[in-house]
């Protein structure tokens, strides 16, 4: 073998090493144009050229000697490009159709190797290829491209291709003077090849390029390939941008952490600031209880395992705040100075007597116990009448913190024992947020309304208080956000309710109840002038040297401006006549003080608004009055009846519910029969009753009005009319007793008001009258009624035989007995 072939033999050998040619050839060639011209053809890796391209490539001499053997006296050959490169060395090259010729236009000899000059002069379509001499060899023919295109249509294309190339470049830094050196080579669409380094495409796009034959249409191809790579490296951009960013974020943080800690044990901060210590350090210091100390330093532990910025960092965080923040160490106990209470009580509070003797009672008895000091009362009254301020003064006395949480409207039991951790944004229950927020273990904690918690899905809040206000079991709450016990024992629970009906029995049984009553006009008059003016002057940044307001004026306000069992509405009303006075004094600059008198009140307050029903000069028969319990205090109640043809029956009007329309049957019976000497003369049987009530709209129920509906109809059917200075209370049985009722205070006080001399009492409520205050006693004349007998006695002047069945002897007995 010769050398030249020698050298050939390598030459073929390394493309082969390269993967790029092989000898077993398995295209088949079909020469059937034996004219067509033929080149070798030339092997660049990787690379297409397009039409009037020049590229300039380093080879190393040994292939650059073979090239020029190759090649003919011309320096021409043809740039093809394999379509696939062969899996193993007995596999064959498949070529693309289309390719260029080359021609070599300048050598350069360096060191090791050569740097060529190539230029591509036409396209051309490969017709054969054969190998010769262990080279490929091609038949072609050249290609003519379409180069039909406007100057218009070439300017834009030119634009749009360099605007295309610029907002590529944006993209990659520093690479703005490259585009540019680019764009100043792209003179005509024909050396569009020159963007190829821009193009991040396949070999196949760009062989998809060459085999174009429009210039036109090749240039535009280009220019949407550009447009999609540039939409492609934006929205990879802008993904990276931000998981840099954020990834830069958690770094900066992360090192500012490091750096301020550094910086604070440089400066010996660490010991001096409790926010600066570890969680471990701080349980320690805190000497938690043992079972609290061992949750907490568990949750340390998984908070240590799991590192920063982990998504369950903050829940962790919370929860041993949460714990550090309680209170866990029981207060030293302090003597309770019962004088000072009674002087706290009597001077934030005017009246409720029995009530401030029952919580000195209370505080006595914890003032002899050793080992809790912690108490559980309930204050059971209509709104306004000082329960929760009660427990302020309560406060004070025992020189406790003061924490009040309202439980109005709330309907899930988690409100109470708190949220389970396992929830997305889980918190402790009231109690625990109560409790730290006193900061101490024996606050006085003011639980209010709690009548008016209501069931639902999520549990009844009212069970779960049974656990809290249960002495026996609150030194062992479980709160379901801490999942250990806390110690509720010291703490002194006050709960307020308007209603006792409104909490479950389980619930009531475990507090001491204390009832407030309704205020009287005088106790609201002492209130007011003691208490009320003097807060509401402070509120509106006035003094006694501003405004006077005359005791005519203040009782005026009392009776015809409120309707209340509290002092609420009467404080309201003060403040509107103090935001009157502040506008005289501002506006019209008046003399000081400003007097308020009872004429005044119109032209301030406007109308009355309270509206109390005063006794006629006499009622007709058939029309009674009765007394009724409203959670707004006491009223009377006209009852009234007519008879009617019919069937004897009882009609009821005026929204009754069941227990008065019970009621009125009774009575009714109790007529039949006690009355019977007097109806025999009477049409009763065929006569219909009609009760009705006054104020329709209003609901009325209650076991109070069995002896005035009773009293009612025997006044009809007899035509006797009731002195109308007489009031009546009290329910009945069908064996004709009268049966005691409730809310007798507010009931007696509401018949003085309208004008009441004589009220007929249940003999079992005489002893309520302790309760009523002195002046009202002292002009309301009160009788004990035992039966029915006695009610008909004083009200109708009527005495009722025995019945019929008492008159049976022994004889009649015996022989209904044979």
């Amino acid at each position: 073998m010769t050398s030249e072939s020698s050298d050939n033999l390598s030459f073929t050998q390394q493309l082969r090493e390269d993967g790029l040619i092989i000898t077993d050839i398995t295209t088949k060639i079909e020469n059937k144009d034996e004219n067509t011209k033929e080149l070798p053809i030339l092997l660049i890796p990787n690379t297409i050229l397009l039409p009037h391209t020049d590229i300039k490539i380093p080879l190393d001499k040994v292939h650059t000697e073979n090239i020029l053997n190759t090649i003919n006296d011309d320096h021409q050959g043809i740039i093809l490009t394999p379509k696939k490169l062969p899996r193993d060395n007995n596999g064959g090259v498949e070529f693309y159709d289309v390719g260029v010729i080359l021609e070599i236009k300048n050598i350069e000899e360096e060191a090791k190797q050569y740097r060529i000059e190539l230029k591509v002069k036409d396209k051309v379509e490969i017709k054969g290829i054969k190998e010769k001499n262990s080279y490929f060899y091609a038949k072609y023919e050249t290609i003519q491209e379409d180069n039909t295109i406007t100057p218009e249509e070439s300017k834009t294309i030119n634009k749009d291709i360099n605007d295309a190339i610029l907002s590529i470049s944006k993209l990659i830094p520093n690479s703005e003077p490259y585009a540019r050196r680019i764009i100043d080579k792209i003179d005509t669409e024909e050396k569009i090849a020159e963007v190829f380094p821009y193009l991040r495409v396949t070999i196949n796009k760009k062989q998809e390029l060459l085999e174009l034959n429009s210039v036109k249409i090749r240039a535009l191809r280009v220019i949407q390939l550009l447009l999609e790579q540039r939409d492609a490296m934006s929205i990879q951009m802008e993904i990276t941008n931000k998981l840099n960013k954020n990834m830069s974020e958690i770094h900066k943080q992360t090192l500012l952490r490091e750096q301020m800690k550094m910086i604070q044990e440089e400066l010996n901060m660490t010991d001096d600031t409790e926010d600066r210590k570890t969680y471990r350090e701080r349980i320690k210091e805190a000497e938690l209880p043992e079972e609290v100390e061992k949750a907490a330093l568990e949750e340390v532990d998984k908070l240590e395992r799991q590192g920063q910025n982990n998504s369950e960092e903050n829940i962790i965080r919370n929860y041993l705040d949460t714990i550090l923040q309680l209170p866990w160490h029981k207060e030293e106990k302090k003597d309770i100075d019962i004088t000072k209470a009674r002087e706290q009580l009597d001077k934030d509070h005017y009246g409720l007597e029995k009530v401030k003797d029952r919580i000195i009672q209370h505080l006595t008895v914890l003032k002899m116990k050793n080992e809790k000091q912690g108490s559980i009362i309930l204050f059971v009254g209509p709104p306004g009448t000082g329960k929760t301020s009660l427990g302020k003064s309560i406060a004070k006395a025992l020189d406790r913190p003061y924490v009040r949480v309202s439980l109005g409207g709330i309907k899930d039991e988690s409100e109470i024992r708190g949220h389970r951790r396992t929830y997305l944004g889980a918190l402790p229950g009231r109690i625990i947020n109560g409790m730290k927020k006193a900061g101490k273990t024996n606050p006085v904690f003011v639980l209010d309304e709690i009548d008016k918690t209501t069931a639902s899905i999520n549990g009844n809040p009212t069970s779960a208080l049974l656990e809290v206000l249960d002495p026996e079991q609150n030194n062992t709450f479980s709160d379901h956000y801490l999942e250990v016990p806390y110690d509720l024992s010291d703490v002194f629970f006050i709960g307020t309710a308007n209603s006792l009906q409104d909490i479950p029995g389980p619930l009531r049984d475990r507090l001491e109840i204390i009832e407030l009553d309704s205020y009287t006009n005088t106790e609201k008059h002492h209130i007011a002038e003691e208490h009320l003016i003097d807060e509401v002057l402070e509120e509106h940044g006035l003094t006694r040297n501003d405004l006077v307001i005359t005791p005519e004026a203040i009782n005026t306000i009392i009776e015809k401006y409120t309707r209340e069992a509290g002092v609420r509405e009467l404080k309201r009303q003060i403040a509107a006549i103090a935001r009157k006075t502040t506008e005289k004094i501002v506006v019209d600059d008046i003399e000081r003080p400003y007097v308020v008198t009872e004429d005044m009140l119109y032209d301030i307050l406007g109308h009355e608004k309270a509206h109390y029903d005063m006794v006629p000069a006499q009622n007709p028969p058939g029309v009674v009055t009765g007394l009724a319990w409203t959670p707004v205090g006491g009223d009377i109640l006209f009852i009234e009846a007519v008879l009617l043809p019919g069937e004897g029956k009882l009609e009821l009007t005026g929204q009754l519910g069941d227990v008065m329309k019970e009621s009125a049957q009774i009575a009714q019976s109790l007529i039949k029969s006690r009355l019977q000497p007097i109806l025999k003369d009477t049409e009763f049987d065929k006569r219909n009753i009609h009760i009705h009530v006054p104020e329709g709209a209003i609901p009325k129920d209650g076991p109070s009005a069995g002896v005035t509906l009773l009293t009612t109809i025997a006044s009809l059917i007899t035509s006797t009319p009731v002195d109308s200075t007489i009031a009546m209370t009290g329910e009945i049985s069908l064996q004709g007793k009268v049966l005691p009722v409730g809310g007798i205070k507010e009931k007696v006080i509401a018949a003085h008001r309208s004008g009441i001399k004589t009220v007929l009492l249940p003999e079992k409520n005489m002893e309520d009258l302790d309760d009523v205050p002195d002046e009202v006693k002292e002009e309301v004349t009160f009788k004990p009624m035992k039966t029915v007998d006695d009610v008909l006695n004083e009200s109708l002047n009527i005495k009722l035989p025995k019945p019929e069945h008492l008159d049976i002897n022994v004889e009649q007995i015996n022989r209904l007995s044979l």
